[in-house]
């Protein structure tokens, strides 16, 4: 466990050359949890974020629970209210969409860190520290702690054998090139002086956190793993179903496209990304979809659920190069 005092010491950033340092007056941490007519979730998760900011407050370091609602009526307030807890703002942000979410955090957050994590996930013992202490070891500017998931009861072998929920896990310090938000701990220091922010055209359709974390780090800023850092992802039973997970493989796909596009530095760049997409679907579709047939056939369950996912995520992936935008998180129209 590195010292707090050498902590403080290690708190910098790079501009271009020059190092920046961060005094340890300056240390304020903010944990932004983003909801979405989800009170029951954040009613559980918001006491233990308070407790895990009160554990990772050292001297010269301050750390605050921030509530993004995402809710033009603000349906979280009364469970926030009802908490009645120190350390927690609460701001409604009208604008639909987990981009708008996501950027309203980065301007409420006055500070030198801002971590995310979801209402429905639970941070385990020692998370936000372990954050941290992994930033003031290595200096990074964006830090990605695990995902492991909990399911709300059985999950279907079908479901299981397809690997959908499957995650990575790496060793402590690896350096990464892409990650969600989901547990995620940036450098706003590093995120200002590069001024990106969340793309407000990923809003419905997610894959903005894709696209940030990939301008970070193509912007030269180190992003490393943390697997101490846990968080548990609450799996709901209508997520566990065969057809949630194909759509979710599909709408992987799909972003993972069009956030190439977005990275294309000119007209002929997209029109070869476009190219490279369908060059990289296409196989993924044809013989995703052969293994399903296989599976079918000799009653493979793995081979069944794994050839399904990959050639959804290989549909995915043309329909991006086709300009489909999958709106996996479009809202209904108000009555």
């Amino acid at each position: 466990m590195i010292r707090p005092d050498t902590a403080y010491r290690l708190l910098s950033w790079s501009v271009g050359e020059s190092e920046v340092p961060v005094s340890s007056a300056d240390v304020v941490v903010t944990v932004a949890v983003l909801t979405f007519r989800r009170p029951d979730d954040l009613a559980e998760v918001l006491p233990l974020l308070v407790e895990q900011a009160a554990q990772a407050e050292i001297p010269g370091r301050r750390v605050e629970v921030l509530v993004v609602d995402n809710d033009p009526g603000a349906g979280a307030r009364p469970a926030v209210e009802r908490l009645g807890l120190g350390r927690v703002r609460y701001v409604v942000e009208e604008t639909p969409g987990i981009s708008a979410a996501r950027n309203r955090a980065l301007e409420e957050a006055d500070g030198s860190f801002l971590v995310f994590i979801d209402d429905d996930e639970r941070p385990r013992a020692g998370w936000l520290t372990r954050l941290l202490d992994t930033q003031a070891r290595t200096g990074a500017a964006a830090v990605v702690g695990a995902v492991v998931s909990d399911f709300d009861g059985e999950l279907d072998p079908w479901v299981r054998a397809g690997g959908f929920f499957e995650r990575r896990r790496l060793v402590t310090g690896t350096p990464i090139a892409v990650a969600a938000t989901n547990n995620l701990l940036l450098h706003l220091g590093v995120v200002r002086s590069i001024g990106i922010r969340f793309d407000g055209d990923f809003g419905l359709t997610g894959g903005s956190d894709t696209l940030f974390t990939r301008q970070l780090t193509a912007a030269g800023h180190l992003m490393v793993w943390c697997d101490e850092a846990v968080v548990t992802d609450r799996v709901p039973a209508p997520r566990m179903s065969r057809e949630w997970v194909v759509r979710r493989s599909f709408r992987y796909g799909n972003s993972a496209t069009r956030v190439d596009l977005v990275l294309a530095p000119s007209g002929g760049a997209r029109g070869l990304a476009r190219v490279r997409a369908v060059m990289r679907g296409l196989p993924r579709l044809t013989l995703g979809l052969a293994r399903w047939v296989l599976g079918t056939l000799v009653r493979s369950v793995a081979h069944e659920a794994r050839g399904l996912r990959t050639a959804a995520r290989g549909a995915g992936m043309m329909a991006g190069a086709l300009g489909v935008a999958y709106a996996e998180y479009r809202r209904p129209a108000p009555a």
